[in-house]
């Protein structure tokens, strides 16, 4: 029997050490009936902007952890602070995170509440662990002290408890202005935690709240509606972020000293990306001096943004589970959530010819008049999506980048003389060059081989390159935005102090091209639709797009190999 208990307790041992840290918790709470086995997590944001790529972590863990489970996950709004919050950023909320694919079990605000905390915060006064404060806000930081130094008791920490609640109650009357005192939970003035120090829990607003109108003129504080608001609800596990790791001792102050249900806080490391701005203050920044089209901007961080700009809401969540739950920070390369991208959107994309920077081709022995359909795969990752037809005609636009007139060693694409494949279609044989008044290039003319139809010759001959294109005549003109990143630093926390972030924006994060050529099985897409433009990335419809001019915006490149060998030709 020993051997089996030991296999038994070894199998245990290593499913534990497979599971995060946060899984490993919720599974010894479950063997030792902490919360019965139930798992209720909550996904808590603050209505006062957009949800970006961090809040994506938070929201795949949170909602992915109480399925697992067999739980739930309560979408609940922190609209304690009614000046910064705004309807605008609650529907955007509850759009990203069905978007994102997730549905949760009840939908709640913290100003639910705001009756029953206000009953708990006069139990803590009378039971003289509260008092109101006459401190200013500068003063009150005075006295906190620092982290080497204690803080300092404030003069009217030592209010008797009638006094105390009769001054709160003339707050929530609003018989004082705004600032004029706050409501501090009375802990520890010299503890080494300073969010101990008699943090504040409720301060006077006189503003209207989208939801209590002007019932209110006190509004409670982060760390005191958070727990409680997780306590009412019956929240098992209380996930936030690492800077909230210090603050879980208040938490469990709180809760312990009105002995309601007491959920485990556990925080986790938030997802950083690089080349890219989390800070909700900068993004806001970013959309009011309009160095942004808004929130949705596809070079924004926002899940709004990237949804605009095409990424797959798998593709976030794949990038969640690739980087895993940890308790260190760290930056993730934005390369990862490129490389998510691509796998999705390689296995769902259709494929599509379009020429952005078009060079006419005209094809000189091509019969005027003739039209041909070409058949090509919508999707050679997915047999089932089946054959599109790509209308071929005399003239043709293909990329300038695919001809040279005087081709360096390894270019392979079209040169006079030279012949390439179009793709699904014939050989062509460059003639002639055609260029203006200016020197510039401005047509090719070519011959096609008609033994050639599908891309393959029946004699046998070989060429190096295969080129996309469409027909002039049959393609729709489009404008199409090419992104690049918003920042010019990888690492922004490594941004020069002294200077603005702003200094650091990238002049060239947007390029637009205003007449671009797509195959025509596009007409119609509406927005959000999207497609691998053959050898150039993929693409997305834009929301501002309209049936008479298409807009795409690009997702993300493919490979370059030709960028690839111009790299390292420069490199020797």
């Amino acid at each position: 029997m020993e051997p089996e208990a030991t296999t038994a307790a070894s199998e245990n041992e290593n499913e534990s050490t497979r599971l995060d840290f946060v899984r490993q918790i919720v599974e010894e709470h479950n063997r030792s009936g902490r919360f019965g086995g139930r798992v209720w997590t909550r996904f808590p944001p603050e209505p006062n902007g957009y949800l970006h790529i961090g809040h994506a972590k938070s929201i795949v863990l949170n909602f992915g952890l109480a399925d697992e489970y067999g739980g739930g996950t309560n979408l609940r709004f922190d609209d304690t602070n009614p000046i910064k919050e705004e309807q605008e950023y609650i529907d955007s909320i509850i759009e990203d995170v069905r978007w994102l694919g997730f549905e949760w079990e009840e939908l709640r605000f913290a100003s639910d509440y705001f009756d029953q905390l206000y009953q708990w915060a006069v139990k803590l006064i009378t039971n003289g662990k509260a008092y109101v404060d006459h401190l200013s806000a500068d003063e009150i930081r005075e006295y906190r002290g620092t982290l080497t130094e204690p803080g300092r008791e404030s003069p009217y920490r030592s209010r008797s408890v009638e006094e105390n609640l009769a001054l709160f109650e003339r707050m929530k009357n609003g018989e004082f202005k705004d600032g004029e005192c706050v409501l501090r939970a009375k802990i520890d003035m010299s503890s080494p935690n300073l969010n101990l120090r008699d943090p504040v829990m409720y301060r006077i607003l006189h503003a209207e709240h989208p939801r209590t109108g002007s019932k209110w003129r006190i509004y409670p504080m982060y760390d005191w509606a958070h727990g409680q608001s997780d306590s009412i609800e019956g929240i098992t596990h209380s996930i936030c972020t690492l800077e909230f790791e210090d603050h879980r001792p208040l938490y469990d102050w709180f809760i312990d000293q009105l002995g309601i249900h007491h959920p485990q806080q556990i925080e986790f490391a938030r997802l950083n990306l690089t080349y890219t701005i989390l800070s909700k203050r900068k993004l806001i920044r970013l959309v009011r001096e309009q160095f942004v089209r808004g929130w949705n901007d596809p070079r924004m961080p926002t899940l709004s943004g990237l949804r605009r700009r095409g990424i797959p809401a798998k593709a976030i969540r794949d990038l969640c589970d690739m980087v895993g739950v940890s308790k260190s920070n760290s930056i993730v390369e934005l390369q990862m959530l490129e490389y998510c991208a691509r796998q999705e959107l390689n296995k769902t994309a259709p494929r599509v010819m379009a020429v952005l920077r078009p060079l006419k081709v005209v094809l000189t022995n091509y019969p005027e008049d003739q039209v041909e359909e070409f058949e090509a795969m919508i999707n050679p990752e997915d047999p089932d999506a089946g054959m599109r037809k790509v209308p071929f005609s005399r003239v043709l636009y293909i990329e300038q980048d695919d001809f040279m007139e005087d081709p360096p060693n390894k270019f392979y694409r079209l040169a006079p003389g030279r012949e390439v494949r179009l793709r699904a279609a014939y050989f062509i044989k460059c003639e002639e060059v055609i260029k203006d008044a200016d020197g510039s290039i401005i047509e090719l003319r070519c011959t096609y081989d008609p033994t050639t139809r599908g891309g393959d010759a029946p004699d046998g001959r070989k060429v190096k390159a295969t080129l996309h294109w469409v027909s002039a005549a049959h393609a729709l003109e489009a404008e199409v935005r090419l992104y690049d990143n918003l920042l010019t630093t990888a690492y922004p926390s490594e941004m020069d102090e002294d200077k603005d972030f702003i200094d650091y924006l990238n002049p060239d994060s947007l390029e637009v091209i205003e007449r671009a050529y797509i195959e025509p099985t596009v007409k119609g897409a509406a927005p959000e639709t999207r497609y691998q433009f053959e050898r150039l990335g993929y693409y997305t419809v834009d929301s501002d797009s309209t049936p008479e001019k298409l807009v795409f915006n690009r997702t993300v490149t493919l490979k370059d190999e030709w960028a690839k060998v111009q790299k390292a030709g420069a490199a020797k």
